[in-house]
């Protein structure tokens, strides 16, 4: 019996996250810190306290049971994390659900269960599960119990990935219940890689050169995907160098991830928040012309690269 990760969220009726209508799992923890990460509640593998600050009634009655006096209104983001213990008294006081936990623990039937409801859209779009986070292969042992009874229910079967993950035993406990894999390339420069994302990414390049080889003799799906980033992923340097990349193993598919600015609302609810010009650039939601540029970039390597 593999022990049980914490899921931040579900999402039952995706049309963004693989083939047809999708249920998503999203798993916390995530090996890299990638500084624009859409879904910052992946980060931590730990249950976070999250603060929806237009739900907050002021009554004080989180402040009341709080044992370190970290919460005040005189504080930025609510919370004084730093003080904070994670004990979660804030959370069953707060009448307005302003304050809640990011992270529940379910087991694997417990998914298997929320998902199979919507097996009538998978059936009837070629939809299914996808697995996401945070990192799904930061639990191996969950996420392969899980994808079995997933393809024991007849259930197409997707991982996104950010690729930092051991390779031993993923072809023989994982990959026969995958029908395919979503796989980021985020930069080819690993000092870049470590600038933005906090480490390096030699395990992430012959991570995805294996699962490709195993791609061709098994014939599930890899999909290599990169985020643009205004000014960090999206320089020509790192596309070409990209594209060069994947046409020289053969790769002749690609999405790309154009930079979505909503997810700077999230930073707050965690008591995070980036400042200065960076974030003004990442404000932007990400422009037509440039998209077209970046498809012919990719294409004149022989490669067709779309929105997913």
């Amino acid at each position: 019996m593999s022990s049980e990760p914490l899921i931040f969220d579900t999402k039952g009726n995706s049309l963004e996250d693989g083939p047809g209508i999708r249920s998503v799992i999203f798993f916390k923890g995530c090996p890299l810190n990638c500084l624009w990460c859409q879904n910052p509640e992946g980060k931590k593998a730990t249950a976070e306290l999250w603060w929806e600050s237009d739900r907050c009634v002021k009554d004080g009655g989180c402040m009341e049971v709080c044992p370190r006096g970290a919460i005040s209104p005189d504080h930025a983001f609510f919370i004084d994390r730093n003080r904070c213990d994670g004990c979660m008294l804030c959370v069953e006081a707060c009448a307005s659900t302003a304050l809640q936990i990011s992270g529940q623990s379910m087991s694997v039937e417990e998914v298997v269960q929320q998902v199979i409801r919507y097996r009538a859209y998978f059936e009837a779009t070629g939809g299914g599960v996808t697995l996401s986070g945070g990192e799904p292969m930061s639990a191996p042992e969950f996420v392969a119990d899980l994808l079995k009874r997933l393809k024991e229910e007849g259930i197409h079967t997707l991982l996104q990935t950010s690729g930092l993950f051991p390779l031993a035993r993923f072809d023989s406990e994982v990959l026969p219940w995958l029908d395919a894999i979503y796989f980021d390339l985020k930069f080819m420069d690993p000092a870049l890689h470590r600038r933005y994302c906090g480490t390096g990414n030699e395990t992430i390049q012959k991570n995805f050169v294996t699962l490709l080889r195993w791609s061709r003799s098994m014939g599930f799906e890899l999909l290599p995907r990169t985020p643009l980033i205004p000014g960090i992923t999206d320089t020509d340097a790192n596309l070409h160098s990209i594209a060069d990349f994947l046409s020289g193993h053969g790769v002749e598919r690609a999405a790309l991830l154009p930079n979505n600015p909503l997810w700077l609302e999230k930073g707050p609810r965690l008591g995070e928040a980036l400042v200065g010009t960076l974030e003004k650039r990442l404000r932007s939601f990400y422009e037509t012309k440039r998209l077209e540029e970046i498809e012919e970039l990719f294409s004149s390597y022989g490669i067709a690269a779309s929105v997913a």
